[in-house]
């Protein structure tokens, strides 16, 4: 069983920051992407950003500059810094995984979400 819990969501002013964390356990191989989508009341699921095992980060347009993925490989977590934020940013944020199990069959696990609600 994989498990994913994110944590480091809350009420923020607009222009502040916040930093989520997502940590990955259970029975696991190997972490092959982790990232972060997002879901506001009535909206579709959109991508924040991602990071590949390598560190490579991929972002969505409206965090481009703001918002900053990272990854401990050792800790199976994944980070997102996230500045300068504005009401647009309200939503929860979900964390997400593409992970290996034993014998290389690959599974996409996601988390609970964790609340981000920023006022103006």
């Amino acid at each position: 069983q994989v498990q994913l819990v994110e944590s480091g969501g809350g009420l923020v002013q607009a222009g502040g920051s916040l930093r989520l964390s997502c940590a990955a356990s259970g029975s696991i191989s190997s972490i092959i992407t982790m990232g972060w989508y997002r879901q506001a009341p009535g909206k579709q699921r959109e991508l924040v950003a991602d990071i590949t095992s390598g560190g490579s980060g991929n972002y969505g347009d409206s965090v481009k500059g703001r918002f900053t993925i990272s990854r401990d490989n050792a800790k199976k977590t994944v980070y997102l810094q996230m500045n300068n934020l504005t009401p647009e940013d309200t939503a929860v944020y979900y964390c997400n995984a593409r992970i290996t199990d034993w014998i290389g069959v690959a599974s996409n696990y996601w988390g609970q979400g964790t609340q981000v609600t920023v006022s103006s």
